[in-house]
């Protein structure tokens, strides 16, 4: 199985190839891109020096190109791919159909992959697109049991990847709306959940409070780091009680699952994480890598979940045990 790792940077970029990568996904530097935060992401020449340097240690470069585009704007859109196949980007990653009917068209030797963001759970969906655009491999949503993963791989015309590690969503893959409510920037659209324009702290008595747009994310008592405010992960009054009640803070970690996903027939791993730091991407990446390359049943351990959010870790819907 290939191991996919996310790059915000070009530094990330190198520091994931050096420690391991079998491939790198990147974005460029707007709103083409799902991750598009101040000071991350790639110019065009950011990105021909890092394809290159990718290229010269045989690791494959995969551009992000997955939000949807916005009637009016599809230039943008199309002007990403075009860029993308133009240096050389060994595949990119696409949710708007009509993104996808453009790059199948206007590029045919470029090799397509359906972002997670198209929110794929069945076969019928994968294989509709692999026999109209030509798809070559399929991200899945994280809302599927190995089980199911299993059953799609074997009836999928296309390779599948599925993701290990890294940050999870409590909505329906590319269809987000609880940002969008409060700040008007949509993650599907604009690529940004919870923009840093829109983020508040504050003091009130001992307590730090976290705001998103008009809204109170969450009180932080002063023994309680502060997190980033979220609307999905925020700490709410519901009933009398307070809680996470959408969803706590917690990363994924399925290296439990390795062996499980490879008999499943899983093409590749990808680690979540462009918004993160060049430490998060070297220690992430290496410990993977070094759980793949291990021989014998993967160990658990607290390496990967330091690097976690809330420094918790869940198995998230590989080990789901209701119906």
């Amino acid at each position: 199985m290939e191991l996919i790792c996310p790059a915000g940077t070009p530094a990330a970029f190198r520091d994931a190839i050096e420690v391991g990568a079998d491939a790198v996904y990147c974005g460029f530097r707007d709103e083409t891109n799902a991750r598009n935060f101040p000071g991350l992401n790639f110019s065009r020449a950011e990105l021909e020096t890092s394809i290159a340097f990718a290229r010269q240690r045989k690791v494959k470069t995969l551009v992000a190109i997955n939000t949807f585009m916005r009637a009016g704007d599809e230039a943008l859109w199309e002007s990403a791919v075009d860029d993308a196949a133009a240096l050389g980007a060994d595949a990119v990653i696409l949710a708007d159909l009509g993104l996808i009917a453009y790059a199948a068209e206007k590029h045919p030797g470029l090799r397509l992959h359906l972002s997670v963001q198209a929110g794929a759970a069945n076969a019928d969906h994968v294989n509709f697109l692999v026999d109209a655009f030509g798809i070559k491999r399929a991200v899945l949503p994280r809302v599927l049991t190995i089980a199911e993963v299993a059953a799609l791989t074997r009836q999928a015309r296309c390779e599948t990847e599925v993701f290990v590690f890294g940050g999870l969503c409590v909505m329906e893959e590319g269809r987000c709306s609880l940002s969008s409510y409060a700040t008007g920037k949509s993650p599907n659209m604009h690529g940004v959940c919870s923009p840093a324009s829109h983020v508040r702290y504050r003091k009130d008595g001992p307590e730090m409070v976290s705001e998103l747009g008009e809204f109170t994310i969450n009180r932080f008592p002063e023994t309680e780091a502060a997190g980033y405010p979220t609307i999905c992960k925020g700490r709410f009054v519901a009933e009398g009680e307070d809680g996470y009640i959408f969803e706590d803070p917690v990363s994924l970690d399925a290296m439990a699952h390795l062996d499980a996903l490879q008999e499943a027939g899983v093409a590749a791993l990808k680690i979540e994480g462009r918004q993160r730091g060049r430490s998060y991407v070297a220690k992430v990446v290496s410990e993977i890598r070094r759980q793949l390359d291990a021989a014998g049943p993967v160990v658990a351990g607290d390496a990967l979940r330091r690097m976690s959010e809330g420094q918790r870790t869940t198995q998230g819907s590989y080990d789901k045990r209701w119906r």
